[in-house]
């Protein structure tokens, strides 16, 4: 019974793959931006940074932190938009396809953090 066990563990952790691993490397103004997270008080939910194709770029995509706070949307390290968030929750309009059109979400960072 037990290696009936043990191999069906093996072939799930084997069928198992990381459809999209994170990135070799982050650009060095969004690891600023992970430096100044990590000077922050501890977001809840944690902070995190999510890497998108979106329009042909490379976009790390900063979520809302809370209530009224914008997400950010960084491309070629300028800001690119808010895509949602804010007052409206519908982000600064600027690109408001993001949602749909965004495609390959990679977690790049998590704040691991507690308070």
């Amino acid at each position: 019974m037990k290696t009936v066990v043990s191999i069906a563990i093996l072939a799930v952790i084997l069928s198992c793959k990381e459809e999209n691993p994170a990135p070799v490397t982050i650009p060095d103004c969004i690891r600023q931006v992970i430096d100044t997270l990590k000077k922050e008080v501890v977001w809840n939910p944690p902070a995190k940074i999510y890497r998108y194709d979106y329009k042909g770029q490379e976009v790390y995509y900063v979520p809302a932190r809370c209530c009224d706070i914008p997400s950010v949307a960084i491309a070629n390290c300028d800001t690119l938009c808010a895509p949602d968030g804010g007052f409206t929750g519908k982000g600064d309009g600027r690109c408001p396809d993001f949602a749909k059109d965004a495609k390959n979400p990679v977690l790049v960072w998590q704040d691991e953090r507690t308070k």
